[in-house]
C-alpha cells in the first residue's frame, strides 16, 4: 500500500501528515526536529513511503537521512496558497500534490560523493562574497568624502600628527583589516576546493573547455552533478539562465478576403528569471575570458563576426556564452576534451 507523506521542517519543530491512496489523513505528527525521532517516525509508517520536501534551508539534510527510508523522495519549490496557513496544512498539501502528482519541477540534490565539493564551494563563496562587499565598502568610504580611491593608507594622514580625520581613519583601518584576514582564508577555502574537485576524473574533461580553470570547473560540477539531468542544450541554457523567454497573444489576423494569417511580430521577451545564479556568472564569466585573454579561440571569432554584422556587444557576449554551455554539456556527457581543431564557423 502506497503511504504520501508531507514534511514541513523547521528549526525546532517537524510537522509530518500522512495519506493514503484515497487522500484520507492516516496519521499526523509534531516532532523536535532531531534525526533519530524522525527516522523512526518514517520506519513507523507501512508499506510503500512516498515523502515530499519543501526546498529550503534543511533540505540537503532532510534528502540525506530520509533517502534510504523511502521508496521516492521529492525535493519541490513553494507555492503561495490564498487562505489560512499553518504546519499542518503546508504538510498536508505537500502530500496531496505527491498523491495526485502535482510536483512541478524537483529539486536535484547533491548525492554523498559531491556533498563534500558542494560544502566547499559554498564556504568558497561566502568568503569571495565577504571580500567583495568589504572592498565595496571601503570604496564607498573614499567616494563619499570625494576623494579618490587608494589601495593603501588614509589620505588625512600626513605623518606629522594626529589625522585629521579619525572617524574616517578609524573606520578605514578596521575595515582593510576585515579585508586582509579575509584574503588568506578566501586562498585556503579555494586550496581545499580545487583539491577536492581533482578527486573526481571528469574535472580533467571540463578544464579543457574554453575560458575554464580550476575555479569554475569545481563551481560547476558541484551544481550540474549529472549532465544527462539535461536532455538538450536548450534545457541546460534555461537552467544558466541563458534562454530566449518568447511570449506572444492574438498570434492570427484576419485578411479582408476573410483568411487567416499568422502575425509576424518579434517576441523576445529576455531571458528566463528562473535560473542558477552560480552557472549563469560562470558561463558569463567563461565568455569574457574567451574574449580578453584568448585572441586566437575560434569561438572569439564568431563574436568578432556578429559584432561586425551589427549586433550589440552584449547580445553577441550572450550567444558566446550560450555556445560555451552548449559545448561543456557535450564534452560532459561524451566524456571527451575541447578540440579547437573541430570547431567549425557557424551562422548564428
Amino acid at each position: 500500500m502506497n503511504h504520501f507523506i508531507g514534511l514541513d521542517g523547521h528549526k525546532n519543530s517537524c510537522t509530518f501528515v500522512v495519506l493514503n491512496e484515497k487522500g484520507k489523513i492516516k496519521r499526523k505528527a509534531v516532532l523536535p526536529t532531531d534525526q533519530k525521532q524522525l527516522l523512526q517516525f518514517i520506519k513507523s509508517i507501512p508499506g510503500r513511503r512516498h515523502l515530499c520536501i519543501e526546498e529550503g534551508t534543511q533540505s540537503q539534510w532532510f534528502y540525506e537521512i530520509f533517502s534510504d527510508h523511502v521508496h521516492d523522495l521529492a525535493i519541490v519549490q513553494g507555492r503561495k496558497s490564498p487562505g489560512n496557513k499553518d504546519d499542518e496544512r503546508d504538510a498536508r498539501n505537500l502530500a496531496e500534490r505527491f498523491r495526485t502528482r502535482d510536483l512541478g519541477n524537483r529539486i536535484y540534490k547533491v548525492p554523498e560523493s559531491l556533498a563534500t565539493l558542494k560544502e566547499l564551494v559554498r564556504g568558497y563563496e561566502m568568503l569571495n562574497k565577504d571580500l567583495t562587499r568589504v572592498k565595496n565598502r571601503i570604496k564607498h568610504l573614499y567616494r563619499s568624502r570625494g576623494i579618490a580611491y587608494a589601495k593603501d593608507g588614509c589620505p588625512f594622514c600626513t605623518g606629522r600628527g594626529p589625522c585629521q580625520k579619525p572617524g574616517f581613519h578609524q573606520t578605514l583601518h578596521l575595515l582593510r583589516t576585515q579585508q586582509e584576514r579575509l584574503v588568506p582564508l578566501k586562498a585556503e577555502a579555494q586550496k581545499a576546493m580545487v583539491a577536492e574537485a581533482k578527486r573526481h576524473p571528469i574535472t580533467r574533461i571540463i578544464q579543457t573547455a574554453p575560458g575554464f580553470g580550476e575555479v569554475r570547473t569545481a563551481e560547476l560540477l558541484s551544481i550540474v552533478i549529472d549532465p544527462c539531468r539535461f536532455r538538450t542544450s536548450r534545457q541546460f541554457w534555461c537552467y544558466c539562465g541563458l534562454a530566449i523567454v518568447n511570449r506572444s497573444s492574438a498570434n492570427w489576423i484576419q485578411k479582408p478576403n476573410g483568411e487567416l494569417d499568422r502575425v509576424k511580430s518579434n517576441q523576445s521577451r529576455g531571458l528566463n528569471h528562473n535560473f542558477n545564479r552560480m552557472a549563469k556568472a560562470i558561463f558569463k564569466g567563461a565568455a569574457v575570458t574567451v574574449l580578453t585573454s584568448m585572441p586566437t579561440e575560434p569561438l572569439r571569432k564568431d563574436y568578432e563576426r556578429l559584432v561586425a554584422n551589427g549586433t550589440k556587444p552584449n547580445l553577441a557576449r550572450l550567444t558566446l556564452a550560450r555556445k560555451i554551455a552548449a559545448t561543456v554539456l557535450a564534452m560532459w556527457k561524451n566524456q571527451e576534451a575541447y578540440d579547437p581543431g573541430k570547431y567549425r564557423l557557424t551562422s548564428i
